[in-house]
């Protein structure tokens, strides 16, 4: 079984609750959205199939627990689900980064998923799939990414919609890199006395300059 996969790398993860670990990093190509600031363009088309098997040996060479798929969209592509599968059972600590518009309830329980839920910056609000916000489980994450005003109170009516059992600081608000100041969003968080969690790109910060992963 092969899946179509834009790069593999070694890196700090930046965009999630595990920000700041080391962690490998498997970059699915193909997205089913064109987000207005989407900075992995390049993953859209570029990839070359490999074995998921071959996968698992290449992510155990570079030594590190905590694994992460993301995209692109990882979940147009059929055998995802069982490249999860294969690295929870070699015992590694799996995330998947999604962008909110599949169902993801057929994904293995002991995966963390990121939902990136869109806010109208990125022209895709219409595609979320808000039935995913009832098959997260407590270790699981959302994730608002935040351009403008408009942004925020969108990201802030989708909060209200997410169940109370819901851990609050596994919601994420991120400014978009470069277009929103950062103590805009925290005063507006502040003054709204909202518990989620502000949230940095940490990646953005090491390597400004760099479109890749590294």
């Amino acid at each position: 079984m092969t899946l179509l996969i834009n790069e593999i790398f070694y890196s700090i993860q930046g965009e999630s609750l595990y920000s700041g670990l080391p962690c490998a990093f498997i970059r699915l190509a193909g997205c089913n959205l064109r987000c207005a600031y989407c900075d992995t363009k390049y993953a859209y088309n570029e990839g070359s199939e490999i074995e998921t098997d071959h996968l698992v040996k290449k992510i155990s060479e570079f030594g590190c627990p905590l694994v992460e798929i993301t995209g692109g969209e990882p979940l147009i592509q059929e055998e995802t689900p069982v490249l999860i599968e294969k690295l929870l059972d070699n015992k590694f600590s799996v995330l998947l980064e999604t962008n909110g518009s599949l169902d993801i309830s057929y994904i293995d329980k002991r995966c963390i998923k990121i939902i990136d839920i869109k806010c109208p910056t990125s022209g895709e609000s219409e595609k979320n799939n808000l039935a995913n916000i009832n098959r997260l489980n407590q270790k699981d994450q959302i994730k608002f990414v935040i351009g403008n005003r408009v942004d925020y109170e969108f990201a802030k009516d989708i909060v209200k919609q997410i169940p109370k059992t819901f851990f609050r600081e596994n919601i994420l608000f991120s400014p978009i890199y470069n277009k929103l100041e950062l103590s805009e969003l925290a005063r507006w968080m502040l003054k709204d006395k909202l518990t989620v969690r502000f949230h940095l790109q940490l990646h953005k910060i090491i390597w400004p300059d760099t479109i890749r992963g590294v």
